[in-house]
């Protein structure tokens, strides 16, 4: 879909709760105007792949909120991916302790995707990074989940947290593990018509 002309009067809208997203919007000099979390059901459909379930709740969170016509509304989903398994955010410690010793000493996909809505049209796009976490000792897996890093965290860990000390490489978007590859991120407000700082796009 073609790129709209800058518009210095655009608002943005955030769709997500997220404290990490917002942080990394202010890395790229960007302040919404507004944050409106929105609702859906974020349940896995039978048989969905990691890939097809992020870009789908990504377009239903843009699709669930109103976007007025001086807004751009942005949303992010992001997942860890095991293969085919989906790793969503535990629902307790036992959970992420699963989570960690199957992710433990191998490689993974956390994958994230970004939608922009402006009026009836939609950016949208997804990035993939692979992750190598190291073999976790019994000690280290202990004292990561007393720090309570995991809770709400998609795979049951933050790499921008106590977490980085467990993952040696990554091979892609730092700051779409983190939930909103910020390259991405800044094309898709272009395209939009929101105006970035000069030599950020």
């Amino acid at each position: 879909m073609s790129a709209l002309a800058p518009d210095a009067a655009l608002k943005l809208v955030l769709g997500s709760g997220s404290p990490r997203r917002l942080e990394l919007l202010a890395q790229i000099g960007v302040t919404p105007s507004d944050i409106r979390a929105p609702d859906i059901d974020e349940d896995v459909r039978k048989g969905e792949l990691p890939r097809d379930y992020v870009n789908r709740i990504a377009a239903e969170k843009v699709a669930a909120l109103p976007c007025a016509a001086d807004e751009v509304v942005l949303c992010a989903d992001t997942t860890v991916a095991l293969g085919r398994r989906i790793m969503g955010k535990p629902a307790d410690e036992a959970e992420a302790r699963s989570f960690l010793s199957a992710l433990s000493g191998r490689r993974h996909k956390v994958i994230t995707a970004v939608a922009v809505k402006r009026g009836a049209q939609v950016w949208q796009k997804d990035v993939q990074t692979t992750v190598m976490m190291k073999s976790l000792s019994k000690a280290e897996l202990d004292a990561y989940l007393a720090t309570g890093d995991w809770n709400g965290k998609a795979g049951g860990y933050a790499i921008q947290g106590p977490a980085g000390a467990l993952i040696p490489w990554i091979n892609g978007s730092f700051t779409g593990v983190v939930g909103l590859p910020l390259a991405q991120t800044a094309t898709l407000l272009t395209a939009a018509g929101y105006p970035l700082h000069q030599g950020l796009t």
